[in-house]
């Protein structure tokens, strides 16, 4: 099961971008390796709890979503304060390994990027396992065997078409951004600069039916390289571009917030991250971080989670108006072990295709 990807940790979802922080101190809770128990009744919390204390989160996610998320938990869990450091997933992993270092990592549990990235921290041994109530509900290939780290969404890379300035019925995947009706119109991030990107990249070029041909035909269309899928995003609804390879959570709040943006999701396959959350081995506040790894997973984290625009991983939650539920979603298929490998040499040979640094 585990590979050795602490070398992926650059492999990470940098559309959840760094932004600022915001407090880390350690919390009061009491540390226990036993499940908190919910009601028999329901798997989803219906009525607050009375559990008291505090632990601290260390997470990728954007500061209004993590916010958002908090004050949901808190509803049920009213009496538990969260305590968060917020940053990329550079920053946070990071400031994990500086502290590990000391031998007094303060972070309970960590929400950031990919199962990758977990991974990494799998192979240092920085977590412990948790067999939430939940699991039932969640489908197998989003949780760790070990019982390490579960996925707590779906964020899927697709293709998004501004309908003001191209067609989006000509397009069904990926290869269709390389048809000449599509020249000059078409834009990408970095996978310099963005570590999802980084990982599609790694993925995509395994694909027999895209590869590295794919990339070369992409620069015979005229293919415009940005940064991260924020760039993107701006160009698209900036009228820059027509079409885009982008996250599906960030074209869809631009289409209900207005914009004329339309998500597609390949033929080829989803390309996507899942952001695991996990808890750290021997943490102080194990037992509150529990709480909140049960309510993420719960059907009211879940609808919490679609609430912010996010698809749910948990079976039977709804997506948001706009996008596929987990049960929809078809992963592309990939060789995790060959990501890593081929990693660096990827971004090398991007580099050169596209005369980039």
């Amino acid at each position: 099961m585990k590979w050795n990807k602490w070398l992926l940790m650059g492999i990470s979802a940098a559309t959840l971008a760094a932004c600022g922080t915001t407090s880390a101190e350690e919390g009061a809770g009491e540390t226990t390796s036993s499940a908190p128990e919910l009601s028999e009744e329901s798997s989803t919390v219906s009525s607050t709890i009375d559990a008291e204390g505090s632990f601290t989160l260390y997470t990728s996610q954007p500061e209004q979503d993590i916010a958002q998320l908090i004050e949901s938990f808190n509803k049920a869990y009213p009496n538990i304060t969260v305590d968060v450091f917020r940053s990329g997933t550079e920053e946070v992993l990071s400031k994990v390994m500086a502290e590990k270092e000391t031998g007094d990592i303060l972070a309970d549990a960590l929400l950031v990027s990919d199962s990758f990235t977990f991974e990494g921290l799998a192979e240092e041994d920085l977590l412990q396992p948790y067999e939430s109530s939940e699991l039932d509900a969640i489908p197998a290939e989003y949780i760790d065997e070990e019982k390490l780290y579960t996925g707590t969404k779906l964020i899927v890379t697709g293709i998004a078409v501004n309908t003001d300035l191209a067609d989006p019925s000509g397009i069904t995947g990926f290869q269709s951004m390389t048809d000449s009706a599509y020249a000059d119109q078409i834009m990408i991030p970095s996978p310099l600069y963005s570590g999802a990107a980084s990982l599609n990249l790694s993925i995509l070029t395994q694909q027999d039916s895209l590869g590295w041909k794919w990339y070369e035909s992409m620069k015979e269309n005229a293919l415009f390289v940005g940064q991260g899928n924020g760039t993107v995003r701006d160009a698209l609804l900036n009228g820059q571009e027509g079409v885009g390879m982008i996250v599906d959570y960030m074209a869809n709040r631009a289409r209900l917030d207005g914009a004329p943006i339309e998500f597609i999701y390949p033929e080829e396959g989803s390309l996507y991250v899942t952001e695991p959350i996990g808890i750290i081995k021997d943490a102080e506040n194990a037992e509150m971080a529990q709480y909140f790894v049960d309510y993420i997973l719960s059907e009211d984290g879940q609808a919490a989670t679609s609430e912010m625009g996010y698809t749910p991983v948990r079976e039977g939650v709804p997506a948001p108006e706009g996008l596929k539920g987990v049960d929809e979603i078809t992963p592309m298929e990939f060789d995790a072990g060959k990501v890593m490998e081929t990693r660096d040499a990827d971004k090398e040979q991007f580099a050169e295709i596209f005369g980039q640094e």
